[in-house]
């Protein structure tokens, strides 16, 4: 074999690998999209403002945790939607009152976001959706228990850091409006409660394909 054989025999070997690997990256490479995982949040001052007919304004807050659940898809290398489930609420007593509050939001999201190194992406983010709302106000006279939906949206900050090719860990902020409830008594109006909240949350996300 001469030297000129050997010498592109020896590039064919060498290149060969590398095409095949950037066809494989390019047609065959599973693309992980889809993501589901969970979200824990800290709600600072969670206000629950109810406003009596007769004895005017007030306002519960209350620092408490909560939960919920994330599926969402990469749609592009900037923008990402999800669908969001959570439970939060609150409990004080004040005053001749115990107010009760349980809050299940149910969240459409859309993420813009920049990542970098393909590790770290910082975003924002926007949601909207309903939720449900149970609330009770008792007094040493009257016991008050209604339920809603109402109209619910927030809007989001943080960063994802992708700590491998299948699992995130999330961390950021949000404002959320979870709504409205009125409470009735005999049939009169008798409170209304709005909800909202300033939170901090962690997470983490398993991402994986669909061919």
């Amino acid at each position: 074999m001469s030297k000129t054989s050997s010498l592109l025999l020896l590039c064919a070997l060498i290149s060969t690998p590398a095409f095949a690997n950037d066809y494989w990256n390019k047609y065959d490479a599973p693309r992980h999209d889809n993501y589901i995982g969970f979200r824990l949040h800290k709600n600072e001052n969670i206000v629950f403002q109810y406003d009596l007919n007769s004895a005017g304004k007030n306002t519960v807050r209350r620092d408490n945790f909560g939960f919920g659940a994330i599926i969402g898809n990469k749609l592009t290398d900037h923008v990402k939607v999800e669908f969001e489930t959570s439970y939060t609420g609150a409990k004080r007593n004040t005053g001749d009152k115990s107010l009760d509050y349980d809050v299940w939001s149910n969240m459409f999201n859309v993420y813009l976001f920049q990542e970098f190194s393909g590790a770290v992406a910082p975003y924002v983010g926007a949601g909207i959706g309903l939720s449900g709302i149970w609330g009770n106000i008792n007094t040493a006279t009257n016991h008050i228990s209604d339920t809603t939906f109402d109209l619910s949206y927030q809007v989001m900050l943080g960063i994802n850091f992708a700590l491998n090719t299948r699992i995130d860990l999330n961390l950021g902020v949000k404002y959320q409006y979870y709504g409205e409830i009125e409470h009735e008594m005999h049939g009169i109006e008798f409170a209304k409660s709005t909800a909202d909240a300033t939170e901090f949350y962690i997470g983490a996300a398993y991402k994986f394909g669909i061919k």
